[in-house]
């Protein structure tokens, strides 16, 4: 058979209910995806004629995830099994001769083993080939019954399981490869003899088994791959697996992580060699970090852009912006969407910025605001300085030039254009434009009053004992006593 042969049925209709959650059990999420992206992701290489997913539970929502990478959705509703969800997938299959069949919540299934197994199942030919792992503690799972060393007579779902059969710790993934030719007549033989009134493709492979079709079992090499996520425990045991497979391969390519358990890094996230990462850093979404930077403790960012030898200092949140070479933020910064700090460009503690652009070894130093701005190469931003950019009804630009001083708390009222080289008093408030090389002063004028300190001081002091000589004296005990005896 060729490889364009090839359809993948994902199967996401289903609800989880052991999740106890109004989101569909695909939805959830591990690892920085949705659990049916990670499966998406991990069929996408196979090169299929098609990746189809059966969908139900919130059927517009999982379709909007999966739309964008090429998948076709079928709704099955109502949703009577497996192997019900296999024939409403049926028309879209087509002319396929072999459909690799997976559930939509088994997210750690790797490529390479997929493409293993469905090697394997083409070489011997068989009706259906059954991912398997060998495990230490199976329940939960169905078993796998073998008729020999090489092919399986059953599935047996651990509700039906008799005593002996509980020791079998080779249990069933859920993710198959049939013949098509062969499932269909299999499949239309199947009938809803259990208690929930549905199909499953389990009772296919036996009916296959039964007509001594070739089953085989492909045992999985790290039987991690196979866990579903029927549970929020098991959602929290596959995120911890998918982290350190991220940890792991970014140390593997030159990353040095500190405390990496403490760490955690989505999977489209790219670092480059010597990069070194703190303890407690959270790295987001489709972040890319050059060479030999440094992030470090307790900072999350989020859809970054860094250069290289770029400095994250403790404790900042940054997300969907951009630090060229050389730059350096915080501590305690916070970069907004929209901003970009040029090569040498500095954003100090308890700074944040909106959308805002910092020249070449521009410094903003600490505790300021830049909201919709552009700051000029060796521009200095003083402390405490704040652009306002909302007058109530729009947002407006503050555009300071090259080589600008900014005092301290000054306030930019947008829109607004400082020229190059010009000079701003500390405590200004900026309503109008200023010139290049200009100084730009908004202030009230200062009054010194002589002695003014010293008279308050004594008029306080001479207050005090006026009000302490009015109030009423109070009768000593003796006093108390002679009135009493009167």
């Amino acid at each position: 058979m060729a490889a364009n042969d090839l359809a993948v049925v994902i199967l996401a209709a289903g609800k989880g209910t052991r999740l106890k959650s109004s989101v569909a059990k695909v939805l959830h999420r591990a690892g920085g995806r949705s659990l049916v992206e990670h499966v998406v992701t991990a069929c996408a290489p196979l090169k299929s004629r098609k990746i189809i997913a059966v969908i139900g539970h919130q059927a517009e929502q999982v379709s909007a995830i999966i739309a964008p990478r090429e998948v076709e959705s079928v709704v099955q509703q109502p949703q009577r099994g497996t192997g019900h969800a296999m024939q409403v997938a049926r028309r879209a299959v087509g002319k396929a001769k072999i459909a690799l069949v997976l559930p939509g919540d088994a997210p750690l299934i790797r490529t390479e083993t997929l493409r293993s197994m469905i090697a394997a199942h083409r070489a011997a030919n068989a009706a259906v080939t059954i991912l398997t792992a060998v495990v230490s503690d199976p329940s939960g799972y169905g078993r796998i019954l073998r008729k020999s060393e090489s092919s399986v007579q059953a599935i047996v779902e651990e509700s039906q399981l008799t005593d002996e059969q509980r020791d079998i710790n080779e249990i069933n993934s859920s993710i198959y490869c049939f013949t098509l030719e062969k499932l269909w007549p299999a499949l239309a033989q199947v009938k809803p003899n259990n208690k929930h009134r549905e199909l499953y493709l389990t009772d296919a492979v036996t009916v296959l088994a039964s007509k001594n079709e070739t089953v085989l079992a492909h045992v999985a090499a790290d039987p991690r791959e196979v866990l579903g996520c029927n549970t929020r425990a098991d959602l929290a045991e596959v995120d911890s697996i998918f982290r350190e497979r991220k940890r792991v391969e970014l140390m593997n390519e030159g990353v040095s992580i500190q405390l990496p358990e403490t760490v955690l890094i989505d999977p489209d996230v790219t670092v480059g060699e010597d990069t070194v990462l703190e303890p407690c850093v959270q790295l987001l979404g489709k972040t890319k970090i050059g060479q030999r930077c440094s992030i470090r403790t307790g900072s999350v960012l989020s859809d970054m852009i860094l250069g290289d030898d770029v400095l994250v200092e403790p404790h900042c949140v940054a997300m969907q912006s951009r630090l060229d070479d050389n730059a350096i933020i915080g501590p305690f910064a916070r970069l907004r969407p929209g901003t970009h700090l040029k090569n040498g460009a500095r954003a100090g503690n308890f700074v944040e910025m909106k959308k805002a652009t910092i020249g070449e070894g521009a410094k903003v130093p600490h505790l300021t605001y830049l909201g919709d701005a552009q700051v000029g190469p060796k521009t200095n931003v003083g402390a405490g300085t704040i652009t306002c950019n909302y007058d109530g009804f729009g947002k407006h630009v503050t555009t300071i030039g090259r080589g600008v001083f900014i005092g301290s708390d000054t306030t930019l009222v947008a829109p607004l254009r400082i020229g190059d080289g010009a000079y701003i008093a500390a405590g200004s408030t900026i309503t109008e434009n200023v010139p290049p090389d200009g100084l730009g002063v908004a202030r009230g004028r200062q009054v010194n009053k002589p002695r003014w300190a010293s008279r308050k001081r004594r008029e306080l002091a001479a207050a005090e004992h006026s009000s302490k000589s009015l109030r009423p004296r109070k009768k000593s005990k003796d006093r108390k006593r002679k009135s009493r005896r009167r």
